[in-house]
């Protein structure tokens, strides 16, 4: 499989008060584990900026200019008590929703078979007009209009497999049948939303809570009995995939009891639903993910899968 890798070095300008969870670190460590031979063939490229317009289908002007106008000149300012703006902030945010838009312009032209961006900070607690959860754009949603905006993609189906669920996205499409929106995640977590009773407009949202202590085979079921169904019906024409690797064991935000393996499989369960439904395009998004050391594995089991191994 022809698999893109889009990252950039001005991820890392974007800045958090010592030991705050979403850190510099979490790109360092996936890069570091595509070191190896196994990823000889991946391509690489860099993240660009998103346009105005691009953005623009999902959060309003105004929102876009008070995160930019807010960012201070020096030190941090907290958005909310775990969301933080630093000089480097809106740069590395434009850059990381930029790629979501990249990644797709690549899939849909046919130029890679699929893609992994691995940007921070991440996307999928950001609704239209706020920003919580580390995040400040929505990158899934971003996505998803530009499939469809510049594409000419009728139906986009969203993936969410972090450990927290992703109230953002879901807000976004609530009332837009046009969008299929299924997250898996931790039950009674942050940010408190993601109930099963959360159905959307036309039943266009499917969420599937777990219990603590969920593990790989149980999250395994959720996606082969109701999520892969649910998608396969639904017949997008485009798949993101929000792609948290914070249900990992050794993740300190979650309880979820998922290890590197488990994520190898449910990347393939979802590139076969893919493959089936939409000639395979998807876009894969990082979200989540805590512990250096799980996400790095974790995200190098994701993209080995991508890549087909």
């Amino acid at each position: 499989m022809r698999t893109l890798f889009l990252s950039h070095p001005r991820y890392r300008d974007h800045l958090a008060p010592e030991n705050h969870p979403e850190q510099p670190g979490r790109i360092i460590a996936i890069e570091r584990q595509l070191e190896g031979e196994a990823f000889q063939n991946l391509i690489r490229d860099m993240a660009r900026p998103i346009t105005d317009a691009e953005i623009q289908r999902v959060h309003p002007a105004a929102y876009v200019d008070h995160i930019r106008i807010q960012a201070p000149h020096d030190g941090l300012m907290s958005i909310s008590s775990d969301t933080i703006l630093s000089n480097g902030t809106y740069e590395a945010a434009r850059l990381a929703a930029g790629a979501a838009c990249l990644a797709v312009d690549e899939v849909m032209a046919g130029l890679v078979d699929n893609a992994f961006s691995a940007a921070r900070p991440p996307g999928h607690h950001a609704s239209a007009r706020q920003a919580m959860g580390f995040c400040f754009f929505n990158h899934a949603a971003i996505a998803a209009r530009h499939a469809q905006a510049a594409h000419g993609a009728e139906r986009v189906a969203i993936v969410d497999f972090d450990v927290h669920h992703g109230n953002g996205t879901q807000n976004i499409f609530y009332a837009d049948e046009s969008v299929f929106y299924a997250s898996i995640h931790q039950a009674h977590l942050f940010p408190g939303t993601g109930e099963a009773s959360e159905t959307g407009v036309a039943d266009n949202i499917l969420n599937i809570p777990l219990g603590a202590g969920a593990n790989g085979a149980d999250v395994l079921a959720a996606m082969t009995d109701a999520v892969l169904p649910a998608v396969a019906a639904f017949r997008p024409d485009f798949l993101v995939l929000s792609a948290g690797f914070d249900a990992h064991y050794r993740d300190p935000l979650g309880d979820l009891n998922l290890v590197e393996g488990d994520y190898a499989t449910l990347t393939r369960s979802l590139m076969d639903v893919a493959d089936r439904i939409c000639g395979g395009r998807v876009v894969s998004l990082l979200e989540g993910g805590y512990d250096i050391d799980a996400l790095g594995l974790s995200a190098a089991a994701h993209i080995s899968a991508l890549m087909g191994h």
